[in-house]
């Protein structure tokens, strides 16, 4: 083995971000989010006696048309897991941030795991039902991503910590409303969630798609 240079070992290793990855991981966030519409619109459509506006997305994610949804929420968990390892390529900020990635990683592990569990609009109760917790897991690490990412997201513009912020406490208000709804409006209102997690999804994916155009004009 040849002698190693002491001085090179002490050299950092020169970090370069790379526009490529940037911008091919902020169009599989926003793909992400596009599937996950579609396929929930298509299941609409498809699966017999659905009601979009009573029943919910966990409704079309059981029975034989499940695959259709399933899709969705796979594509949608890979977004959020893009933007995961975005936010650890480029960190704008310090714990909060890294707080934030930390939370975007889980909120994608549950997003796939609530639907590869396949518990929800069957009456399955069969074994250990997760479920419920899933969802509470969810709404928490939801809101933990948007002002964990909020203060980092400022170094690239203002306007992203606005909307981050804002969109958290549209979440915070909002998502607790979802448990005391009447059953007969429950569906329509779990896809404004649904809405406002995409809102989440496309602000990031736009900061880092940005900041690949920002680098590869430099």
């Amino acid at each position: 083995m040849p002698p190693t240079n002491k001085t090179d070992l002490q050299m950092p290793a020169e970090v370069n971000e790379q526009p490529l990855l940037l911008r091919a991981l902020s169009l599989l966030a926003a793909l992400g989010c596009l599937v996950l519409a579609t396929s929930i619109l298509i299941a609409d459509f498809v699966v017999p006696n659905h009601d979009w506006i009573a029943d919910t997305i966990s409704d079309l994610g059981a029975g034989r048309y499940e695959f259709i949804v399933d899709i969705g929420l796979y594509s949608f968990s890979a977004a959020l897991i893009g933007l995961a390892v975005l936010a650890a390529h480029v960190h704008l900020g310090a714990w909060d941030w890294s707080v934030g990635i930390i939370a975007l990683i889980v909120f994608g592990l549950l997003v796939f795991l609530i639907g590869a569990r396949n518990e929800y609009g069957d009456n399955d109760n069969e074994g250990w039902v997760i479920h419920i917790y899933l969802v509470y897991a969810l709404g928490v690490t939801m809101t933990v991503a948007c002002f964990a990412l909020a203060r980092g997201a400022a170094r690239a513009s203002p306007r992203y910590r606005t909307i981050l912020i804002a969109t958290g406490i549209v979440w915070v208000a909002s998502a607790p409303v979802f448990f005391f709804l009447p059953t007969d409006v429950d569906g329509i209102y779990e896809r404004y969630l649904g809405a406002v997690s995409f809102v989440f999804v496309l602000t990031l994916a736009h900061l880092f798609h940005q900041r690949a155009r920002q680098r590869n004009a430099d």
